[in-house]
């Protein structure tokens, strides 16, 4: 002890390498952990919906955690990302949960977007934060410890939504009603289990806010698009609305411009909400540009936004830019605005938790409508929702139609059984 006092009365050092700096009794403290901060990201990359439905979210997050590793990281360390495609499949996004949870050892999952959650009540046993994923199916309202991309007011504890149904409202049908005057709508749906539940909820929404409502069904492996774009058009549908993919909406556009049939609009999901429009439409000029699309985050090409702006400079090397993408990368950066919380303690999935369930609406510095996480004992018969629109435009892209945190309405919310 005579020596080092004396050593530290001559000015020399403590290695920096044995030591960082000392707390104010004169006692050296730890050094600060440089080790990196492993997270997973599950996507049904290969599942038979087709190879590039589910990975925007993936390569959001990717970008956000490219930028933020070249920024020095989270208080000097690394974020190491550890992907894992499940094929799609209940077992692979078991065996996927399975290895990035007990083998990985991440401290959360983010962005995940998977066709078949299989492994979700595993995800929720662990304890392991799930952040920023796309609710596909009733995972993340099911379980705790999971958080999706859209938030939810869902006692979470097992059970989906409220003794099995879930809720949903109905401020896009409102917007149209209120902004175009629209009157009558058709639901365009495959004759698929998924596919036809989410027509039904569309098609209760309408009619609770006054629409007069045609329902079409297609099937699923030979599709008569030009019969349903004939009904339509003798119909005089005012709106038409889909429960399909890319490739449905597609071959229904053209064969709506084969047989004349024009609408206000052809309003589609944030799914669809990607810069690919004119390749995927190429063949229905006049539907492309009465396409719409609605959702909960700020359109990707509103680069008038700074976080917009920064979110596409990060990701202008990708070839095709889409809502989902601009959604992965907030989940990124909410994980990360979790893990410098937890920074002076130490970054573990019980930190990260905690953040999750403050209670306070999160943004994503203005790229997502402020989303919140409550158990309500009892669901809500109404609530004050707002979103985000854009209109397809042949040589402008998507183009916002007015700001998401004014276009707001107050509404009922209807339940469902997912």
């Amino acid at each position: 002890m005579v020596l080092l006092a004396l050593s530290t009365a001559c000015g020399s050092r403590l290695p920096e390498s044995d030591f960082e700096h000392r707390d104010r009794g004169g006692s050296p403290a730890p050094a600060r952990d440089r080790t990196p901060i492993r997270v997973g990201v599950v996507t049904s990359a290969t599942s038979p919906v087709g190879g590039n439905a589910f990975t925007g979210p993936r390569d959001g997050a990717k970008a956000y955690f490219d930028r933020l590793n070249a920024r020095g990281g989270v208080d000097g360390r690394r974020v190491e990302v550890r992907e894992c495609d499940d094929g799609g499949s209940g077992v692979g996004n078991n065996e996927c949960v399975h290895r990035l949870i007990d083998e990985d050892e991440v401290v959360a999952l983010v962005a995940t977007t998977a066709l078949d959650y299989a492994g979700a009540s595993r995800v929720a046993r662990a304890r392991v934060p799930d952040i920023g994923g796309q609710p596909i199916g009733a995972a993340y309202d099911t379980y705790p410890h999971l958080y999706g991309i859209y938030g939810s007011l869902a006692p979470r504890d097992g059970t989906t939504g409220w003794d099995g149904r879930q809720y949903g409202g109905t401020e896009v049908y409102r917007y149209f009603k209120r902004e175009h005057g629209a009157r009558t709508a058709a639901v365009v749906s495959y004759n698929q289990p998924a596919s036809a539940a989410y027509a039904r909820l569309v098609e209760r929404g309408l009619k609770a806010e006054g629409y007069k409502v045609v329902t079409e069904q297609v099937d699923f492996a030979l599709p008569n698009f030009r019969a349903v774009a004939a009904d339509l058009k003798e119909q005089g549908a005012d709106l038409v609305f889909d429960a399909m993919d890319t490739h449905g909406n597609a071959q229904l556009c053209e064969a709506m411009d084969a047989v004349g049939a024009e609408v206000t609009a052809k309003v589609t999901n944030v799914q669809n909400w990607t810069s690919t429009v004119a390749d995927d439409y190429k063949d229905a000029p006049h539907c492309r540009n009465a396409l719409w699309a609605s959702g909960s985050s700020r359109n990707h090409e509103d680069t008038e936004q700074d976080a917009v702006r920064e979110f596409r400079d990060a990701t202008k090397g990708l070839k095709t830019h889409s809502q989902w993408q601009l959604e992965g990368w907030a989940a990124a950066m909410w994980f990360t605005d979790a893990a410098k919380s937890c920074a002076e303690q130490g970054v573990t999935r019980a930190c990260v938790d905690d953040f999750m369930n403050r209670g306070q609406g999160y943004t994503a510095d203005g790229l997502l409508l402020p989303v919140r996480f409550e158990r309500l004992a009892e669901p809500p018969k109404s609530r004050r929702t707002c979103l985000s629109v854009a209109r397809w435009e042949d040589g402008r892209g998507w183009v916002s139609q007015g700001d998401m945190n004014t276009t707001c309405f107050d509404v009922p919310q209807l339940s469902y059984r997912p």
